[in-house]
């Protein structure tokens, strides 16, 4: 059954107030790797209670709504949904614990063919209760099955063009065999991410690494590597997703700083010297003396 275009472009999203504990603070940093050095304090910040301070990347999951393109109202054949791309911008630090409110769109909906599918972006705006913005969230995936309606609506902005020399420096750091299984605790309840049977149903040997968890890991490298594990100097982040990565494999990030306040990114799989995250850009605040 083909998607409805136009139900699926307005599809309705209630304004959501969502509670954020310390412990959801303290279960998102795990979850993407923080406090895999017992002893590094740098890391222990996000995940001990004393001086917590919550990731710049827990905005993917503030507000989130669930794996709704499961809803068989949508029309969207789930099991071949891909998390391409993946932006945040934060015009505020984030809270480790108290209410937030989300609102979320679909922003764009473009038909790419028949044979390449769909491209899917949400946007989701984090406010305050007193309604100043916190965070603004965007998701883009590719709808595999659900090309060949012949129209767009929105546009996507094409990513950066990385530097052609080599990297300025690089940041590696592993995942665990249960990186997903602990990650989901977070809200993304895809069974892809846990279930061998729906991975191999959606062309994957096994359960993948949710792409939001990627880039955790991903910001977890922009941060130590420019920011000195201080959340409030990273302004945005983004980039795209070009390969899957499986539970266990470590992420090298490899970066270039342009100036004092641009970042460019790219990430690999070490075991398979495959690029997982490609053209991403993260702006620095660069802190006042």
């Amino acid at each position: 059954m083909a998607i409805d275009f136009d139900a699926l472009l307005n599809w309705r999203f209630d304004e959501q107030e969502h509670e954020v504990t310390r412990r959801d603070t303290i279960l998102y940093a795990l979850g993407v790797g923080l406090g895999s050095s017992a002893c590094d304090r740098n890391q222990l910040a996000f995940v001990y209670e004393q001086g917590l301070r919550s990731l710049p990347t827990m905005a993917v999951v503030l507000g989130y709504r669930g794996f709704w393109m499961k809803d068989p109202a949508t029309r969207i054949d789930w099991k071949q949904v891909l998390h391409v791309g993946q932006a945040i911008t934060l015009y505020g630090d984030l809270p480790v614990e108290g209410r937030i409110l989300s609102r979320q769109r679909v922003s764009a909906l473009i038909d790419k063919g028949r044979q390449s599918g769909a491209i899917l972006a949400i946007e989701r705006d984090i406010h305050q209760l007193d309604g100043s913005l916190l965070a603004r969230v965007e998701q883009i995936s590719i709808l595999r099955g659900d090309g060949g309606f012949g129209r767009a609506s929105g546009t996507v902005a094409p990513p950066p063009t990385l530097p052609e020399r080599a990297p300025d420096c690089q940041i590696d750091l592993p995942t665990l065999e249960q990186s997903a299984i602990l990650y989901r605790l977070s809200g993304d309840y895809n069974p892809l991410h846990i279930d061998p049977d729906v991975a191999t149903a959606a062309g994957f040997p096994r359960p993948i690494l949710h792409g939001s968890c990627t880039f955790g890991v991903i910001g977890h490298a922009v941060l130590k590597a420019f920011a000195e594990y201080h959340p409030e100097r990273i302004r945005s982040l983004g980039g795209r997703f070009t390969t899957p990565v499986y539970p266990g494999e470590t992420i090298r990030t490899e970066l270039w700083l342009e100036g004092e306040t641009r970042a460019y990114l790219r990430a690999r799989s070490l075991q398979r010297d495959l690029v997982v995250f490609d053209r991403g850009c993260a702006e620095l605040i660069v802190p006042v003396d």
